[in-house]
């Protein structure tokens, strides 16, 4: 399997793939049975993301499983943490013996129609102008990452989740979190760049 990058750490094992037109993706060996009705509308390219994530989790955990809680995957049996991501033609997962959350995105300058959606204007003066697509793709990112390990439909992007400034020579060490009125749980996220893509990693 022609493996893209890897991105491993000591604490888990996270593995990039671009899609190769050679590979043989058979839904019959890789999906899950109890998945089979979550993936019969899916589109061609899609479909192939969800094969290339379980053909990953096979040559890492042949005995295991991707289930869903609701949106949430989770490993059966449950003996690690994982994160999937997608991004046609890159996928990726991640298996973690803690919380962990990677997110794969493409840089694209239409993400600046939709910064109100994720972000303050309070929390945007450190990004320069002519950088700014790259900046929000980034955060973007981060804030889906950390959103894999405190998932919750009712959390906002925008509400719930900050992104600190930072500068795009030191992008290991990026510092986020998840709040509300309650509590705060503090990150540090690590972000990648290949192709065109912006890949973060975010473990508890």
């Amino acid at each position: 399997m022609p493996l893209y990058r890897d991105f491993s750490d000591d604490n888990a094992t996270i593995l990039v793939w671009k899609y190769d037109e050679s590979e043989d993706l058979d839904i019959n060996e890789l999906l899950e049975p109890e998945n089979a009705e979550k993936v019969k509308d899916y589109h061609p390219k899609k479909l192939l993301e969800v094969l290339m994530v379980r053909k990953l989790l096979k040559g890492l955990k042949p005995h295991s499983k991707i289930l869903y809680n609701e949106r949430e995957p989770f490993l059966s049996p449950k003996d690690a943490e994982i994160s999937i991501t997608h991004s046609f033609p890159f996928a990726a997962i991640a298996i973690s013996k803690n919380k962990i959350g990677i997110d794969v995105e493409k840089f694209n300058p239409k993400i600046l129609r939709v910064i109100d959606k994720f972000t303050y204007e309070n929390e945007r003066g450190f990004i320069p102008e002519d950088k700014s697509d790259t900046f929000y793709t980034i955060i973007w990112s981060v804030k889906e990452s950390m959103y894999k390990i405190h998932h919750s439909k009712y959390w906002s992007l925008k509400k719930n989740y900050e992104v600190k400034p930072f500068e795009l020579k030191h992008l290991h060490k990026i510092s986020c979190r998840v709040y509300d009125e309650e509590f705060s749980d503090e990150f540090k996220a690590r972000v990648e760049f290949f192709d065109d893509y912006c890949f973060t990693i975010v473990e508890a």
